[in-house]
């Protein structure tokens, strides 16, 4: 899976300042796991509680977060984000703008979401 570039899309949607937002080409790439409890690896999540019980809504939730707004690899997006389930909880995501924006714009299908 490779990820978008701002250079292929013209523009750079920011993540945070300096780093632009990874996006998946297609959400049907998005395998990540729908259940169980996930552990981030510190690059992604730097807190000690860094496992996840995806069956509760607001971890599932804090989970997704933090992997879209810190991912700079697009395996962590094939490997922890269920596209499905991205779709599903797309407008309940705290996320910085230019993620959201990102997103948005390469899946239009999520602003309809």
């Amino acid at each position: 899976m490779q990820a978008v570039s701002p250079t292929a899309t013209g523009v750079a949607f920011l993540a945070r300042p300096g780093r632009p937002a990874v996006v998946a080409r297609t959400l049907a790439e998005l395998a990540g796991p729908t259940r169980g409890v996930v552990e981030l690896p510190v690059r992604l999540m730097w807190n000690t509680e860094r496992a996840f019980d995806l069956g509760d809504p607001d971890q599932l939730l804090w989970m997704y977060e933090n992997v879209l707004r810190e991912t700079t690899r697009a395996e962590d997006l094939r490997v922890l984000i269920n596209g499905r389930t991205l779709r599903r909880v797309w407008r309940l995501l705290n996320l910085p703008r230019g993620v959201r924006l990102a997103w948005e714009s390469r899946h239009r299908g999520l602003r309809a979401a």
